[in-house]
């Protein structure tokens, strides 16, 4: 780690210790099947704590915030230290180094995380954004992550329209759902069912229509979930 992301680490470390509770951490721990302890910080505070904590960083170049940003995921101990990680890599003093770029340090921590509190903040939040400013090259990114041997991938493919409602480009959702629709994966089918149904709060005929037509494709789970606010 360079000197800086080892500091910043080190600072945020005793800042989550002492605002940590001791009996909350295993509880936390467990919910989450984490086989990295928490300091059982709850979210709203952590995100306070992580506002105070990176109040005086700042980013000189992309590959500076980058490497602040590694350093920190990378050095977690504690869980609590990964959401710092993405807190700090989704920034607004970032957001001019959210480009296509971006996506290989977001895959490392996919890939590396590989469970649903990181990847879907990363999904939503992060490779979501840059799909906006650039919807050409992170459209054919997801389109390859769709057919990723890696199921978080496929589910970040799935889910990184969430908030777009009637900007949803629905070729790409559609295409991306499709290499896993005979998934047996729990978080796959999870996806394409919340997917679905995010979408559906603004175009529920466009819904209908697709589970109807793609109901003997889709798992019980994936329909159930895409229809819950329709019925």
């Amino acid at each position: 780690m360079n000197m800086s992301g080892r500091t910043l680490l080190m600072e945020l470390r005793k800042t989550l210790r002492q605002a940590g509770d001791v009996s909350k951490a295993p509880v936390m721990q467990a919910y989450m099947k984490s086989t990295m302890p928490y300091h059982g910080v709850p979210t709203p505070v952590l995100r306070k704590l992580c506002r105070q904590a990176f109040a005086d960083v700042s980013f000189s170049s992309a590959p500076a915030w980058r490497a602040t940003v590694l350093d920190l995921w990378r050095g977690a101990r504690f869980r609590e230290e990964r959401y710092a990680a993405l807190e700090l890599a989704g920034d607004k003093r970032a957001a001019r180094f959210q480009t296509p770029a971006a996506l290989s340090l977001y895959e490392e921590f996919v890939v590396t995380g590989a469970w649903w509190d990181y990847v879907d903040q990363i999904a939503s939040h992060l490779v979501g954004g840059i799909l906006r400013t650039h919807p050409m090259p992170v459209r054919r990114k997801m389109l390859l992550w769709s057919k990723s041997k890696n199921l978080w991938k496929r589910r970040v493919s799935i889910l990184c329209q969430l908030g777009f409602k009637a900007d949803t480009d629905l070729d790409l959702l559609y295409s991306c759902i499709e290499p896993s629709l005979g998934s047996p994966e729990f978080f796959l089918q999870k996806a394409i069912g919340w997917a679905l149904r995010q979408h559906a709060w603004t175009d529920a005929t466009e819904i209908k229509r697709y589970v109807s037509l793609n109901r003997a494709r889709l798992s019980a789970l994936s329909c159930r979930e895409a229809l819950k606010n329709l019925r």
